[in-house]
């Protein structure tokens, strides 16, 4: 019998590198494996609420063509935009203020003390 060997595929993170983040590009060099799975969990997670905007996107304007959504399509409507705004007020801070991906975990934890959600529904873990 012949061992098959299973090539396991890392990100590379040599842009991290290029565009001056050094120190970065090394720690994620070091940790390959998890920041790989990392990466491939965040951006499937980002495409399902890509996805989940489209799909919204087409409520609306089947909304502004028949005047009505049925029950069922209002829920799904309200859930996603609510989605939208928990990305716009995690995501864009952490874009845009410095020092941010240090608070976000802390402001994550926070809310969850507090009984807020502010995790968009692709990001959460299913629970069985």
């Amino acid at each position: 019998m012949s061992e098959i060997k299973t090539k396991k595929k890392y990100l590379d993170f040599s842009f991290f590198d290029k565009k001056g983040y050094k120190n970065f590009a090394s720690k994620m060099k070091l940790n390959s494996e998890k920041s790989s799975k990392a990466f491939r969990y965040f951006l499937k997670n980002l495409s399902n609420e890509a996805k989940e905007t489209k799909e919204a996107s087409l409520l609306i304007v089947k909304f502004l063509k028949k005047g009505s959504l049925t029950k069922r399509e209002e829920k799904e409507l309200k859930l996603q935009f609510y989605d939208l705004l928990k990305i716009m007020g995690v995501g864009v801070p952490f874009f845009m203020i410095p020092g941010s991906t240090i608070l976000i975990p802390f402001i994550m934890k926070l809310a969850k003390k507090a009984g807020i959600d502010i995790i968009p529904s692709s990001f959460k873990k299913k629970e069985d």
